[in-house]
This record gives C-alpha cells, sequence and structure tokens, in this order.
C-alpha cells in the first residue's frame, strides 16, 4: 500500500469526491516504496499540485485531479476551459498545463542540485531521475473525451497519454493496468534507482518546512522560474548532507488535524520537530496567537530560535511554564498571592485564582502547544487547556514517560481527561529513535530500563525505543580518582575532537548537579576554549544554538536539546545525601537516561565516586571502552 501524506483520514474533509476515489486508488493499487503528497504547497507563489506521487525506479509525477462533467466543458485550448458552472461560466487552467508550469518550477530547483545530476553519458548534468505531469478526469470517461475533441486536435489540447479518466480508476482496474496509465505519463525512462539519501534530497528541496538543520537557504525563494541567484553559487551553499524529518515523522506532522492531540513518544523520536513544524502550520491557519509552553528554560530559548528563524514569533509566543505565569500576572496587573510558599509556586496559584475569578481571560489563544508534557503538574494543564479559544479547540501535547525526572514517578499519575484534555483516540505513539546511534540508545536503555515506572492505570503505558537504524562508536566509561582528574581528562578530549574538525557548538558537557559545571568552566576559560555556561535561569533564556562554544548545563537544562558529542562529568554524582536511608537511586537514573540520550554520535561518560550509580554505569559499560572515543 502507498504512503499518502497527510494520511487519507485526515484530509479526507478538503477532498472533493474524486480527489477521494483517486487517493483510495493510489493506496490501493500501489506498493508500498511510492510516497504520495496531497495538497501540500511548493514554492514562494505557494502553488499546490493536488497529488505528487515519488518512485525510486519510475521518478517523479505532478498530477491536477478534476470532477467536472463533459457536459460543463464548453471551450477547450491549449492553455484554458470554458466551464458552465451553477454561478455561470467561467474559465479555467488547462490541468495538463497548469501539472506542467508546476513541475516545470519544481525541476527547476532540482537540476540545480549536483547530488541529483547524472554524472556521464548522454544526458550528463541532467537530471538522474524520470519526471512527468497529468491530469485526471474523475467524471469524464474515455470515449467522452474522444468523441468530444476531434482527433486532430486531441494531441494538442488534451494529449491521450498524459489522461487517466473515470473508467481507468474503477475498482475493475488492475494494479497493473493502474501503473501502466500512471507511468506512461513520462516521455522518457533512463536513470538509475533513486537512493534513500537522493529521495530525502529531494524531500528536503520540496518541502523546506520539513528540513532540520537552522539557516538553511530555502531554494525556492527568488522570482520562480528559475530566476534568482547563479547557479554555481547555489551549487556551492547545498549542505553535501541534508537533514529532514523521516517519513513517518512528515507523515505524522501533516495529518494530526484539528482538535486536542497528544503524541507520546521515545527520546530522539522527533517531538520537537512535530511541534516546530504544528506551529508553521497554523501560523498561517489562525489569526489568534499561538501559545508554546514547555518546562525546561533552556528549550524555551531553543524553541524561540527555531520560530525566529522561520519567520513567525510575531504568531507563536514561546515560554517555559512559569515564565509564562509570570507574564500573565504582569499583562492583567493580577498581585502575587501571599503565602510561605516559593514565589514560582506563588505565581501558578495566581494564576490559577484569577482565572478562576475573571481576572485573567481564557481562551486567549487560536493552539496551544506543550512540549515536555510529563514535567507538568495536572492543575498546571488544567489550567492550560482553558487557554484554548473553543473555536478553535486546538491542543498539542507531546511527552515521554521515562523522561520525567522532576518527579518520584516516571509516568502521568492522572488521566488526560481529567485536566481537560480531549484526546481519546486521538493519541500517537512515536517508538523509533532517529537521534542517537544504536550503541547510545541501547547503553542508555539497558542502564535504565529497570527504573521506569510501570503503572498499569496510566492512561498511556510506558513504551521503549527502537533504534531507526544508524550505528557509529560505542559510549565509553571513564572511571578516574578525583573530579579534577575527570576534567582535565575531558577537556583533552574537547581539544583532540575540535584539532578533527569538531565544532564547539556541537559538543556539550552535561552534569547531574554539585560543582562540576562550575569547575569546568573555569577550566575552559583558562584554557580559551569558548564556552556558554547555562547555571542561571538568565544565562538559560539566553541561550543560543548557533553560538561557536562549548555548552556547559545540569542535565535537566539539557531536555529537548541534542548535540553530536556529549560528555557526561561527574555521573555518579547522586542528588540525594549519602548515607540517608531514602537514596533516590531511580530518579537519578532517569535523570542520567535523559543526559545520555542527548548525544547524537559520540559519548563520553566519565565518573569517579563509588556507589550504586556508579556500580551501574561500570557493570553497563566495562565493556563499551572504545578507543576512538578517548581524545
Amino acid at each position: 500500500m502507498a504512503k499518502l501524506i497527510p494520511s487519507l483520514n485526515s484530509c479526507l474533509s478538503k477532498m472533493t469526491s474524486g480527489e477521494k476515489r483517486f487517493a483510495r486508488r493510489l493506496e490501493a493499487l500501489l506498493e508500498d516504496d511510492y510516497l504520495c503528497w496531497f495538497d501540500i504547497p511548493l514554492g514562494t507563489k505557494r502553488r499546490y499540485p493536488d497529488f505528487i506521487i515519488l518512485h525510486p525506479a519510475r521518478g517523479i509525477l505532478f498530477l491536477e485531479v478534476k470532477d467536472w462533467k463533459a457536459s460543463s466543458i464548453k471551450r477547450v485550448s491549449h492553455a484554458e476551459f470554458d466551464l458552465e458552472t451553477s454561478s455561470g461560466r467561467k474559465t479555467v487552467s488547462n490541468p495538463i498545463e497548469q501539472a506542467r508550469q508546476c513541475s516545470y518550477q519544481v525541476l527547476q530547483v532540482l537540476e540545480r542540485d549536483p547530488q541529483l545530476k547524472q554524472v556521464m553519458g548522454k544526458y550528463k548534468g541532467k537530471l538522474c531521475f524520470p519526471y512527468g505531469y497529468g491530469a485526471v478526469f474523475a467524471n469524464i470517461t474515455r470515449n467522452q473525451i474522444d468523441k468530444g475533441i476531434p482527433e486532430e486536435y486531441r494531441h494538442k489540447l488534451l494529449p491521450g497519454h498524459l489522461l487517466i479518466c473515470q473508467d481507468e480508476m474503477s475498482d475493475s482496474v488492475t494494479a497493473e493496468e493502474f501503473q501502466e496509465r500512471l507511468w506512461g505519463m513520462f516521455n522518457y525512462q533512463f536513470g538509475n534507482k533513486l537512493t534513500l539519501p537522493q529521495i530525502d534530497r529531494i524531500r528536503w528541496h520540496l518541502f523546506p518546512e520539513i528540513r532540520i538543520a537552522s539557516a538553511q537557504e530555502n531554494l525556492f525563494g527568488g522570482e520562480e522560474g528559475g530566476e534568482g541567484a547563479p547557479e554555481a553559487s547555489l551549487a556551492e551553499s547545498m549542505p553535501g548532507i541534508v537533514k529532514i524529518m523521516d517519513i513517518q515523522q512528515e507523515q505524522l506532522a501533516r495529518s494530526l488535524g484539528d482538535g486536542h492531540r497528544v503524541v507520546h513518544g521515545v527520546a530522539g523520536s522527533g517531538k520537537t520537530l512535530i511541534l516546530g513544524y504544528r506551529c508553521l502550520y497554523l501560523a498561517e491557519a489562525l489569526n489568534k496567537p499561538i501559545l508554546v509552553l514547555c518546562f525546561n528554560i533552556t528549550l524555551a530559548a531553543r524553541l524561540r530560535s527555531f520560530i525566529a528563524e522561520k519567520g513567525i514569533n510575531d504568531k507563536a509566543q514561546v515560554y517555559h511554564f512559569h515564565d509564562w505565569c509570570g507574564e500573565q500576572l504582569r499583562a492583567y496587573h493580577v498581585d502575587l498571592i501571599d503565602t510561605d510558599a516559593p514565589v514560582w509556586e506563588r505565581q501558578v496559584f495566581s494564576v490559577i485564582d484569577a482565572v478562576e475569578k475573571g481576572h485573567i481571560p481564557k481562551g486567549q489563544y487560536g493552539a496551544v502547544l506543550i512540549d515536555e508534557g510529563h514535567d507538568f503538574e495536572a492543575e498546571w494543564l488544567t489550567l492550560i487547556s482553558q487557554m484554548v479559544d473553543p473555536e478553535t479547540d486546538s491542543l498539542l501535547l507531546l511527552y515521554d514517560d521515562a523522561q520525567s525526572i522532576y518527579k518520584r514517578k516516571s509516568s502521568l499519575g492522572f488521566s488526560l481527561s481529567s485536566v481537560g484534555i480531549k484526546a481519546q483516540g486521538r493519541t500517537t505513539i512515536l517508538r523509533l529513535n532517529y537521534r542517537n546511534t544504536r550503541e547510545i540508545l541501547t547503553f542508555a536503555y539497558q542502564l535504565a530500563k529497570n527504573y521506569f515506572s510501570r503503572n498499569s492505570d496510566s492512561e498511556i503505558p510506558l513504551i521503549e525505543p527502537e533504534a531507526a537504524g544508524k550505528s557509529g562508536v560505542e559510549p565509553y566509561v571513564k572511571c578516574v580518582g578525583t573530579l579534577e582528574e575527570e576534567i582535565e581528562y575531558a577537556v583533552r578530549c574537547l581539544k583532540a575532537w575540535n584539532n578533527k574538525g569538531k565544532a564547539w557548538k556541537d559538543m556539550a558537557v552535561l552534569y547531574p548537579g554539585g560543582s562540576a559545571g562550575k569547575l569546568m568552566a573555569a577550566v575552559l576559560k583558562r584554557e580559551r576554549i569558548p564556552y556558554a555556561w547555562l547555571a542561571s535561569s538568565e544565562y538559560k533564556k539566553r541561550y543560543d544554538p548557533n553560538s561557536e562554544s562549548v555548552s556547559i548545563m545540569p542535565i535537566p537544562s539539557s531536555k529537548g536539546l541534542e548535540f553530536d558529542t556529549v560528555i557526561i562529568l561527574d555521573a555518579s554524582y547522586q542528588s540525594s545525601q549519602q548515607g540517608e536511608a531514602d537514596v533516590d537511586l531511580a530518579g537519578d537514573v532517569r535523570r542520567m537516561y535523559v543526559g545520555l540520550t542527548r548525544a547524537q554520535e559520540q559519548l563520553l561518560v566519565s565518573h569517579h565516586r563509588r556507589n550504586q550509580l556508579s556500580e551501574l554505569l561500570v557493570g553497563h559499560g566495562s565493556n563499551r571502552v572504545a578507543s576512538n572515543s578517548q581524545g
């Protein structure tokens, strides 16, 4: 079955009857390796081809689907059709010409990419895969076309090989017959089978909104039709390796639909990517502002950077939860409740009280998106769910039980419906981890799996992550005598990696707590290595992921972030005082799991203490020494 993006169920409401029938034919009659996109905009002029079909061996095809009746067509030319409608006669584009123009715009962009060109032979420099375009007449038969247009004009106005008619997409048509019609729309057959990286590059060009890397040039920029920057400079500016959403992530992001939605995903499954895409989509669709909330101050700074890069910071407001509470109190001139509780708790209580009394209005936002939902208390979510405009009723909650490190249990502990989130039947589970290598993910999960709570009453079960496929070097566990020795070794590694070409901004030093961060920052300063020590809330708010410096931060502040290379410093540090009867080992291990899973490619874990946590690290890391991970 072909993969339709968005999913068929999510876009039925905006499809015509002909588009629905054609989409069902695509799903039923094409194999699993076909990708089909429906009604997704391309380019700066936001052209919307009805369907784009991509196959590794066949190539790319652009199709327009029309529900016209034969009796409504009054005139046909190469460029236009005259149609009789309920509101009178109107002139529209010839669907063949419409599809051709759309394909022409896209092909001009794809032809600029050296990795999508043929490198030898007669067609050297041309695209390395076939392409075509055509039209689908869902309510007109082939016989009606033949009778309605004289043969001497038909090939020029509506070439028969570029059409699929009503009788050629019926339930009686076989897969072979249907596919033969589709691929008969290609004027040329050439090239080798597209590789997965080449397919990703095509998607990267077609849909800039699913790109992962920041500050990349939008190759649809400039004038349509290929004008703009010189081809040579465009080719030079293209990345050798592109990063985009996986097909599953893209399909989910485009298929979320309206109402309340929940995404429960493992670490590294792309939850924050999906949130970012959802922001882009809603920014175009809504008039009211969008509220994006998370628990982590550093992640809020990263999300603000993303929103600014995408040019929608005037439509989306990003806060960590307590900062948003403070902003609400200031905006509506509400005084803090006078209690002995900490200020941040009083802010929350004050906002809840003011909303109940009507001093702070409900329904302020067209949509609310919540990242790190596993760290939110029930009363917080109850408050936030009231902030959604009832007319749009758009709410997205993303969370992962395994990354809950601010609670005694790693499960929500309450039902979503009890806090006003109406997501029954609208929950998606993401099991695949795309961030970490298999070696890093295996190490992290095997270390922590016995310390995740499995609450049988939980509305959504704890899920085990699955590696998406890439492999790398084994994590390296280093045991030394003192924290100073840990720091000395870590600095040697940072220098060695930088000398080999790794950027400072791609490396991070994370620590569970204590003085490790302060000491590390002092040594990096002495060694004149650029760094950003995110120790206070003010520094966290100013976090810039594009700054060319090593990030130093407590593990909790790293949630939602990722780095090519991570050092976990003072890994055997435990938050509870040594000797206490109630040492929260489970909490320490879950926190360590968050830190370990920030590493995309390379992971160094160092420790010097002897305790339960170090025994776990040694037990799981003793056979994971990799010489090429050492500085």
